[in-house]
């Protein structure tokens, strides 16, 4: 609908009709209807309340992640098609059947076989999944599994939404349910407004009384899915999966709202655990489902760590260059007449960063302050910010004048592997160029993490590179992302009973070095929890994270109610930026709010109404809120 507010028309949504008015004003009649097409079902308006709420956000925002713009030419389209179905009388399709249930992907869970025949019988189940590694044709084994569980439900008559975080595992969940009988609908960002649109209306309003399956990316888990059953969020842990534009949630606990909202399961998966699963499965929210040791020890590949002492002790040249200890350069060769091998280099580039070589300090440049870095197809360090040479570079901190590599990039990791291995084919992944596969013939393919191409019959064996790079990240996530991540490439490889073999260039007394060699993720999601616990960060506690002009932050502040106990954590500056009329100092600054969990939903609603204060006022400036944010600092 339309109507006038504040002297122009604006577009909103007709939620319900009342006899009367709780509002003690004047009200504005409807200029227009737009659309005859409810958009905004019943169900999907209160899962944009509850977030709003959650997130210090308004209804209006989170409607609009939820909603595709509208297309008025794909409406009209879709309208005449509904109702000539309708005169026609063929509400379904009489060729189209349930695909079987089959229970073989979850038989080697605990609990997998009771997991699924809870979906087949339409009772709510919520699980925590530790997937095990593997790959078959359609990418990895957890895939099969997901279809498993989309089948048992649909053979219950409801729907599904299965959550990615990105293109690649979209087509290769739509692959695998094609094959198996199911015809989903995919939902993503990418399809552009018009098909993102018409396809959102084929999921509102189905053709077919066959259940309803939805595969996409982070919207997908707003899909208007008639008689929901199950949702599943795949690799919660992927900062993929949690959105960049206000209020910022994070899909895992919209997923999580609306499961309990619409009584539907939930399935959180991954073949590493995030702190917040591990919390939901202390709370009893999700039911743990892993796999036994034995079948873990089957499937995965053997891995070791192998620190890389040899490489200063030069006992040979040929790994040197490669910056590989000695172990590892024999897995490779080794590996190599069996097949592919890959090669997880935590940076994409050629040099990204550079160091003065006497004491270590990041190398910026003398104008801007940028950092330093050496491209390609260049011979000397310029600018990543100005692009200015650098010249005759000095450090600043000890007046040395000489640079080295802080961390190599992928490309000249693939240079170096090149040179260390003659005659092997190096293929790269990563940046603007990642491939989705790689035929399994020898090669060396170097990717960054979550650029790993498939190897149908997996990787004959693994080297993570650069650990240090992954675990030295001042970031709160850095150990578990660093699990993810070397999880995720090391499912890609063949299991031990194959010859599959994984080596972590990092040392083997690191905690998650050794839950990675144990193929750990529950005790080590377990571990980050406690020491979150310790420290009062999330998910132990909810914080709220204020980033603004230091006028504003401080004007919004004066406006918040915080609940008992609240602590507060700045101001801090976190960047410079262009001096405005509301900022004399010309530089934002940080706070972060912090409370028990039980006040989290009343600090938000407080953040949000501050912030609706503002608003009314017209406060020149903007106060960024972002609730248990997945980085920051």
């Amino acid at each position: 609908m339309r109507v006038r507010f504040a002297g122009r028309l604006v577009d909103g949504f007709v939620l319900e009709r009342r006899a009367a008015s709780d509002h003690e004003g004047r009200l504005s009649a409807i200029s227009s209807v737009v659309s005859p097409v409810p958009v905004l079902t019943t169900e999907i308006a209160t899962l944009c309340r509850a977030v709003a709420d959650r997130y210090a956000g308004t209804f209006a925002d989170v409607a609009r992640l939820a909603i595709p713009p509208r297309h008025a030419a794909v409406e009209r389209a879709h309208v005449a098609a509904a109702a000539a179905v309708s005169h026609a009388g063929q509400a379904s399709n009489p060729d189209e059947s349930t695909p079987e249930t089959d229970a073989t992907a979850w038989a080697g869970y605990r609990d997998g076989r009771d997991l699924l025949r809870a979906l087949s019988a339409g009772t709510v189940a919520r699980a925590a999944w530790c997937a095990t590694p593997g790959v078959d044709r359609y990418g990895g084994t957890w895939i099969g599994a997901v279809v498993e569980a989309i089948n048992a439900t649909t053979s219950a008559g409801r729907g599904a939404i299965v959550v990615v975080p990105d293109h690649r595992d979209v087509d290769a969940v739509v692959r695998r349910g094609t094959d198996s009988g199911l015809s989903p609908v995919v939902l993503t960002a990418d399809l552009g407004p018009r098909e993102r649109y018409r396809r959102w209306l084929e999921v509102l309003s189905p053709t077919s009384d066959r259940p309803t399956v939805v595969v996409g990316t982070r919207a997908a888990v707003y899909a208007p899915v008639r008689n929901l059953g199950l949702i599943v969020v795949w690799d919660d842990g992927d900062d993929l999966h949690s959105e960049p534009r206000a209020p910022y949630p994070h899909v895992r606990e919209v997923a999580a709202l609306r499961s309990t909202q619409q009584e539907c399961s939930l399935i959180v998966g991954g073949y590493a655990r995030t702190a917040e699963a591990a919390a939901m499965v202390r709370r009893k929210f999700l039911h743990p489902v892993i796999a036994d040791r034995n079948t873990v020890r089957a499937m995965a590949p053997r891995i070791r760590a192998s620190a890389d002492s040899s490489l200063r002790s030069g006992d040979d040249v040929s790994t040197a260059g490669a910056r590989l200890p000695t172990v590892a350069w024999r897995v490779a060769r080794d590996a190599l007449e069996q097949g592919p091998v890959l090669v997880q280099v935590p940076r994409r580039g050629y040099l990204p960063r550079l160091a003065c070589s006497r004491c270590g300090e990041q190398a910026r440049c003398a104008r801007c302050q940028g950092p330093l870095a050496i491209a390609r197809d260049r011979e000397h360090a310029a600018c990543q910010w100005c692009g200015t040479a650098a010249g005759s570079w000095r450090c600043t901190a000890c007046g040395g004048d000489r640079l080295r590599s802080v961390v190599i990039g992928a490309r000249r990791t693939a240079e170096e592997l090149g040179r260390a291995f003659p005659g092997v084919t190096v293929v790269r992944s990563g940046g603007r160029t990642v491939r989705s596969d790689v035929p399994d013939e020898p090669a060396l393919v170097v990717a960054t993490p979550g650029a790993e191409p498939v190897a149908s019959s997996g990787y004959a064996a693994a080297l993570l590179l650069d650990a240090w790079a992954l675990l030295g990240r001042a970031d709160l996530r850095a150990a578990e992302e660093t699990l993810r991540r070397w999880m995720a490439a090391s499912a890609l490889v063949r299991g031990s009973a194959d010859g599959g073999r994984v080596v972590v260039v990092a040392d083997a007394g690191i905690r998650t070095v050794q839950a990675l060699v144990r193929w750990d993720p529950v005790g080590h999601a377990d571990a980050e929890l406690a020491e979150r616990e310790e420290v009062g960060l999330p998910p132990a506690k909810r914080i709220a994270v204020l980033q603004g002009a230091p006028g504003d932050v401080r004007d919004l502040l004066e406006r918040v109610s915080l609940p008992p106990g609240a602590d507060q954590l700045g101001p801090v500056p976190v960047a410079h930026r262009a001096s405005s009329a509301s900022d004399e100092e010309g530089t934002d600054v940080q706070v972060v709010l912090r409370v028990a969990r039980r006040d989290g939903l009343e600090l938000a609603r407080a953040l949000a109404a501050a912030q609706g204060e503002r608003s009314v006022r017209k406060a020149p400036g903007w106060v960024t809120v972002r609730i248990d944010p997945v980085a920051w600092g």
